[in-house]
């Protein structure tokens, strides 16, 4: 039976490398592709749909359909547009969804897929940062299956196969450092825009690679880590690692520690995703150990990289102190990327934001379902404009 398979976020960096392993495994002579959705990019996203022979091509953005239509006159492929038809196209029967889209705006389809039972490829960490025991709660009903796709979970994730979780004694999720690794405390709150969107290992979106310099991408990843392997936050840790090719460790209570080693591509943890519980051939560079010589790790100081700290706040309190911290970041990046904010009041924003909605965060009466989760990430972002507003003016 042919797989059938949608990617939300074709046309970001992981749905790139999705739609390549997918075409070099045979494309539409081997799956059923069938939705494709992106954003603005409606040229890359009709040349994909027709490539793969989709059923259905969603742009996020309402005023690109006429666009995107035109793209696909002839081809058979059907045209979308707006939040409502990626609900629809989450509808669709699949077997294998890819999570892709940037930020909170990926947790309602991916929602949607879980209520149908699929097995979703998660690629977005805002969905498990935001509504984690929900999102988890939700699979586990529905006999879904949540697959993780960010190298440091993927990583987790398959040197834990076979083993107990109970004898895990800790998880330490590898980073790079950023753009801004080596740069001295003082140079950092000067840095710009460009600067923080140059990434020294990986080839990532601009968003993904400002996240990664100021450690709110590690952040995030912590925890996810806490939601998704259900570990205690004293057990998870993190290390920087230069070299980016030891993705995550877990070390185990008879004081071994299974490491995880590859280059930095994400075709394989996409991969692993496409094609577990089997190992597919994939294009990624093998390693020459001899070569490489050394593997060196530094701490992941909290006083150099605040987003480590306020990560650590969220997974103590719970609730909805996620979803406050994600919709203040996505916020707090707008600004910085805008040149309201420097790079280190990124940390102030949200932090002052998680203060402002601290009695939201933990009114006993709050219950986590979608729509209070959405109204967080609302209250979030208007209480991070507030913050943003008055240091722009200061």
């Amino acid at each position: 039976m042919r797989k059938r398979i949608t990617i939300f976020g074709a046309t970001g960096s992981i749905g790139e490398n999705t739609v390549d392993l997918l075409t070099r495994q045979g494309g539409a002579e081997v799956y059923d592709v069938v939705a494709l959705s992106g954003g603005r990019n409606v040229a890359r996203l009709a040349e994909q749909a027709k490539a793969l022979r989709a059923s259905l091509a969603v742009t996020a953005f309402p005023e690109c359909y006429e666009d995107l239509k035109a793209a696909l006159a002839g081809s058979g492929v059907e045209a979308a547009a707006g939040p409502q038809a990626l609900i629809e196209a989450a509808d669709r029967p699949s077997d294998w969804i890819m999570s892709a889209i940037v930020g909170a705006a990926g947790l309602v389809p991916g929602m949607r897929a879980l209520r149908h039972g699929t097995t979703l490829a998660l690629a977005n960490k805002e969905s498990l940062v935001t509504a984690g025991p929900l999102l988890m709660a939700t699979a586990r009903a529905n006999g879904a299956r949540i697959l993780p796709v960010d190298s440091e979970h993927s990583a987790v994730f398959q040197a834990l196969a076979g083993e107990d979780i109970d004898a895990v004694e800790r998880i330490i999720i590898t980073a790079s450092g950023g753009a801004f690794r080596d740069w001295p405390q003082e140079d950092i709150a000067r840095a710009t825009p460009e600067q923080a969107s140059s990434h020294p290992n990986w080839a990532m979106g601009q968003r993904i690679t400002v996240d990664s310099a100021s450690m709110f991408n590690k952040a995030l990843e912590l925890i996810e880590t806490k939601e998704y392997f259900g570990i205690d936050p004293g057990r998870i840790e993190a290390v920087v690692h230069p070299e980016s090719l030891v993705h995550a460790l877990v070390g185990f209570r008879d004081g071994g520690i299974m490491a995880h080693v590859g280059p930095p591509d994400m075709r394989h943890a996409i991969g692993y995703a496409l094609n577990w519980p089997n190992r597919a051939e994939l294009p990624v560079a093998r390693l020459d150990l001899a070569e490489i010589g050394r593997l060196t790790f530094r701490p992941a100081c909290e006083t150099r990289w605040p987003a480590l700290r306020l990560a650590r706040l969220v997974m103590a309190q719970g609730g909805l102190s996620g979803a406050v911290f994600n919709g203040a970041k996505e916020r707090a990046l707008d600004a910085f990327l805008d040149r309201r904010i420097g790079f280190l009041q990124m940390n102030d924003v949200v932090e002052a934001s998680l203060e402002v909605l601290s009695d939201h965060i933990v009114h006993s009466d709050t219950v986590m379902d979608l729509d209070v989760i959405l109204h967080t990430d609302h209250l979030a972002r208007e209480a991070a404009e507030g913050v943003i507003s008055r240091l722009h003016a200061a």
